[in-house]
């Protein structure tokens, strides 16, 4: 009878021992798997473009690309690094020879690329044929740098002509935007990349308090959040394709 018994609590012993070295096994695969698809979550953010995007006038904590990837992360979206290619100023030309100068080599191979440019081509009142062309340019560079073209976005220009600055000639600004933004507009239509309007909010913001930078040109902080509210359920769509 000992020994039946004893007998018994060896081979328990044994599926015991067992049991728990496939649980460990168990164990150590699904981490593996946590952990793979942690890192496949991280996403490196681009911003191109010029003093909107820079953002002009107010903290880098305010700027639209920093508040989308603050409202991206509370979704569950992890940016390791928000970029900015950008300066006050830059024309689409000046943009292409900026992102020919610099380095993303350390940007994770899961990127987010934004394009918001134009502004500065129509202040100059530069050549219209010749911004159709550098922002086709910027287009290719941009799905080149996020390896598909169903992880970039453009933004609208902003109108200016609704501010302080640009109100002696508010309609021909506005007349002279909307043509460029349609552009753009149809651009990405053709090639099946989000085109995102908030020109729409600056003017229904116009000069109103709070809506505009201290030197009553460029977006407030405030301005940008409502920017980032816009283009963040289109930033999620891209993640969920």
């Amino acid at each position: 009878m000992n020994t039946y018994n004893q007998l018994f609590r060896n081979i328990i012993f044994v599926f015991s021992i067992l049991s728990l070295g496939c649980s460990t096994q168990d164990s150590m695969v699904k981490d593996q798997i946590i952990e793979s698809e942690m890192t496949d979550d991280h996403v490196s953010f681009l911003a191109l473009g010029d003093s909107y995007t820079i953002g002009e006038g107010v903290s880098e904590s305010a700027r639209w690309p920093n508040q989308l990837s603050v409202l991206l992360e509370a979704n569950d979206i992890e940016i390791d690094q928000t970029r900015i290619i950008a300066q006050t100023g830059w024309t689409t030309a000046d943009l292409i020879n900026a992102i020919e100068g610099a380095d993303v080599s350390d940007l994770k191979n899961e990127k987010l690329i934004s394009l918001l440019i134009g502004v500065n081509n129509q202040f100059q009142n530069l050549d219209f044929d010749s911004f159709k062309e550098e922002f086709d340019q910027l287009l290719d560079i941009s799905i080149g740098f996020g390896g598909e073209a169903n992880r970039v976005f453009v933004v609208s220009i902003p109108d200016y002509g609704v501010t302080p600055f640009g109100s002696n000639n508010a309609e021909q600004i506005g007349q002279e935007l909307d043509n460029y933004n349609a552009y753009m507009s149809n651009k990405c239509a053709s090639r099946n990349i989000p085109f995102i309007d908030i020109t729409q909010i600056s003017r229904d913001l116009s000069d109103a308090p709070n809506s505009l930078a201290p030197d009553n040109l460029h977006p407030s902080g405030f301005q940008y959040g409502k920017w980032a509210d816009k283009i963040l359920p289109v930033a999620l769509e891209l993640f969920s394709k």
